[in-house]
């Protein structure tokens, strides 16, 4: 931390300047003396400067370059070379190494005492570069703390009690939980779950690589590197993770699913579907975040316009008939259905479902675990609920012609039948129930509504700027002109608050497509997906495309996350 006397210094330069006046400055020194910190710092928290005004200041005024750490590589062999108390002491970054020089970046390049101190230590020559405080923060955050939290907790291990164990070797499930009993395996294992939940990941990705042993977490629906773990440790952090969610450790070479569920303190808890998978270099481990606090179960705040809104209530509040909804893993069809099935579940109504898992549990509603090993199949489910006097069932997922003959059937008896489907959008849906074996009868007779989703990222409101897209790129994407003309379109320059990524959140983009009696008879008739979807559109349904562009026309996501995310109509 400067000293006071450098703080003054600062402010008094500042002063000079012309950036600040008398006043900004003496509440700043009084704000340090209650909030401990750096003048400079002080001053763009009280929103006297901004972060770029103060770096370019300091740049110019002591004669050393500026750097932009959001989007810089700093390589593990440089951040190894400054001890981690020195790096929090100080709050300095080494970012290169050149020759005998090694590049810092600081916020305060008055601080020679620091410069001198890591110049002792290392025994290389210093040059300063000047960042704001809150990006070198950020910078440690994401290099330096996940770095020496690992080598600390590696130090812990003997190598002699632990060695990597060969393809060859058959080891005995003994000799494995032993291992996993060491408590730097347990701080490891558990710092990678808690960081994962207080970055607001969906999934954790634990994977093995002939030389290389990684983790990623999926953020918003995008996978960022998070750290990269000695190939020594691969085999207990593995089974680890698989002791604590009731696996056979000693089975290497069959896929397993569990779950584990984590006490978070403060009454809350988290679960998580744990999902291995034998690779070529070992088990692949997922492990899906299932945070009940965070599921959104209010259909007005899932992003559905209210025209569509109106529509899917009217369907769901039929008293009979077929509702799908389709898209790709991870587009939030189950929060889709939850949301519906919240809004129906009265004392009234019998409500059942078969899910493959049963990712969150919904107090009033039965719910079935399918499990195909033991002969539980979806269409097992199906049979047995018809005899348990149902008003509304969910069918997880329309896997094979039984369970879609059954959820038919079911539809046309008086039942309400909710159902997922992989396709890629609404009017494809009909195409895959005809290949998997469903007259085109039955069809029109029983499906109500198909709803296509996808899940966009939000822009950051805390760092959105206006970002100028051509109107002739909006108007190749799918916009009409005279909309095109008039849109204003955002994007993220990153910040704090989204993890520099320029995102926070996510929002779902929906197609509601209602089979009326044009597009019955086309059915019927034979018509492709193509000719589905022309007529649909012409007959009111907006795809999934022209939704994404909404959204980006009231602020919500970028332009290039609609491309990202949606296909050209």
């Amino acid at each position: 931390m400067a000293s006071p006397e450098t703080g003054k210094r600062i402010g008094e330069l500042l002063l000079n300047a012309g950036l600040i006046n008398q006043e900004q400055l003496a509440h700043a020194l009084d704000e340090i003396k209650t909030n401990p910190g750096r003048l400079g710092t002080a001053l763009v928290r009280l929103g006297y400067l901004s972060d770029e005004d103060l770096i370019n200041f300091l740049s110019v005024q002591f004669g050393v370059p500026s750097v932009d750490l959001h989007n810089f590589s700093i390589k593990d062999e440089v951040l190894e070379l400054v001890p981690a108390d020195l790096i929090n002491k100080y709050h300095i970054l080494p970012i290169n190494r050149i020759g005998s020089t090694l590049i810092i970046a600081t916020c305060d390049p008055t601080d020679i005492s620091a410069f001198d101190d890591i110049k002792f230590i290392t025994g290389y020559n210093i040059e300063i570069t000047v960042a704001p405080e809150a990006a070198i923060k950020e910078a440690i955050d994401r290099f330096y703390d996940s770095s020496s939290m690992l080598d600390d907790i590696i130090a812990e291990f003997d190598d002699s009690e632990l060695e990597l164990i060969q393809e060859e070797d058959e080891p005995d499930a003994l000799s494995i939980k032993k291992e996993t009993e060491d408590a730097p395996v347990i701080r490891l294992v558990n710092k990678i779950m808690v960081d994962a939940i207080r970055r607001g990941a969906s999934d954790i990705h634990i994977e093995p690589y002939e030389t290389l042993f990684r983790v990623r977490y999926r953020i918003d629906g995008v996978l960022y590197e998070i750290m990269k773990p000695p190939m020594k440790l691969k085999n207990a952090i593995l089974s680890r993770i698989k002791i604590m969610s009731e696996l056979d450790i000693a089975e290497r070479r069959l896929p397993q699913d569990g779950r584990i569920k984590m006490k978070l303190g403060k009454g809350k808890s988290m679960d998580m579907r744990v999902s291995v998978l034998p690779t070529l270099f070992g088990e692949k481990i997922v492990l899906r975040l299932l945070d009940q606090s965070n599921l959104q179960l209010d259909m007005t705040k899932l992003g559905l316009e209210p025209e569509m809104l109106e529509k899917v209530n009217e369907a769901i509040h039929q008293p009979y008939g077929l509702i799908l909804v389709t898209g790709p893993t991870g587009s939030g069809k189950t929060t889709t259905l939850y949301s519906a099935l919240s809004e129906l579940n009265k004392v009234s109504d019998n409500i059942m479902t078969a899910e493959d898992p049963v990712e969150f549990n919904l107090a009033g509603i039965n719910q079935v675990q399918v499990r195909e090993s033991i002969g539980l199949t979806f269409a097992a489910a199906l049979r047995s609920f018809l005899r348990q006097d149902p008003d509304i069932i969910l069918v997880g997922e329309m896997r094979d012609l039984e369970t879609a003959e059954i959820s038919i059937k079911a539809a046309l008896t008086g039942h309400l039948v909710l159902s997922t489907l992989h396709t890629n959008d609404a009017p494809s849906s009909i195409t895959r129930i005809i290949n998997m074996g469903v007259e085109p009868f039955l069809i029109v007779s029983s499906v109500h509504l198909i709803i296509a989703q996808r899940l966009a990222r939000k822009v950051c409101p805390r760092c959105a700027t206006r970002e100028d897209i051509p109107v002739r790129a909006l108007i190749q994407a799918g916009m009409d002109p005279e909309s095109a003309e008039q849109t204003v379109c955002l994007t993220g320059k990153g910040c704090e608050e989204c993890n520099r990524t320029g995102y926070k959140g996510r929002i779902a983009l929906y197609e509601i497509m209602e089979l009326d009696e044009e597009i019955k008879t086309a059915i019927i008739n034979g018509a492709n997906t193509m000719e589905l979807k022309a007529m649909a559109i012409k007959n009111g349904m907006k795809s999934l495309r022209q939704s994404g562009l909404s959204k980006m026309r009231e602020g919500i996501t970028s332009f290039q996350e609609v491309l990202r995310v949606t296909a050209r109509d």
